[in-house]
């Protein structure tokens, strides 16, 4: 089959539902990562990257801690990435071929920030961003301001190439994290103290989830 055309096809399908980025990873090498069934993932060597930009209006609400606006988004925007999903598992199982969709936020282990597999990884190998300094996917147009969901698939598809890119000299998410789990390095960002801060914006009854929304709000890319 002409993975181009493929890829081409598919992309079109996404677009017109909605989403903003899109890319296709190579997957194949990274399996045994998943937090999935191996015989169920066998042969699915492609991961579709799927992106939505959040509300930039909803995110300059934001100061210190998250607001109840900002809660009431972020799920909706995981809602219809999660719908698009659904949509694009149908299309390309009505073409003969296997399609798995991971939930855009479905956590499996809370103190990891872990789910069934990384969409910051996907999103990075798809091309359509790094991993950042706040342990995100920074997007060159959005930054951060974005949620993702991945669609893993058998369908031959074109694969895009990781993009070269870093955060450079800025450090707005370092400086404005309010639990000091930011470091300059991305390896070094703190989990637990991350963690231990949005079960403290949960018990004040902040938000009914673990979520905060400081450094997404920071971290704008180039359309600021």
């Amino acid at each position: 089959m002409d993975k181009n055309k493929n890829y081409l096809l598919v992309k079109k399908f996404c677009l017109g539902l909605g989403v903003d980025l899109f890319g296709v990873a190579d997957i194949s090498k990274i399996h045994g990562e998943f937090a999935l069934k191996q015989e169920v993932i066998d042969g699915m060597n492609y991961a579709i990257s799927l992106g939505i930009r959040l509300s930039k209006a909803v995110l300059e609400e934001i100061s210190d801690s998250p607001t109840r606006l900002y809660f009431h988004h972020y799920r909706q925007v995981n809602n219809a990435l999660d719908q698009i999903s659904l949509r694009l598992v149908n299309y390309i199982q009505s073409k003969g071929f296997k399609a798995l969709p991971i939930p855009a936020s479905q956590i499996l282990d809370w103190q990891k920030q872990t789910g069934h597999l990384s969409h910051k990884k996907i999103g990075e190998l798809a091309g359509l961003g790094w991993l950042g300094r706040n342990n995100l996917l920074v997007n060159n147009k959005f930054g951060s301001q974005l949620r993702l969901v991945t669609i893993l698939t058998n369908f031959p598809l074109k694969v895009d190439k990781p993009v070269k890119n870093s955060c450079g000299d800025c450090f707005c998410c370092v400086k404005i994290c309010p639990a000091g789990a930011i470091k300059n390095n991305p390896a070094e960002f703190d989990h637990l103290v991350c963690f231990e801060k949005l079960k403290d914006f949960q018990k004040q009854r902040l938000v009914d989830q673990y979520i905060c929304g400081v450094c997404v709000n920071a971290c704008k890319g180039k359309e600021k």
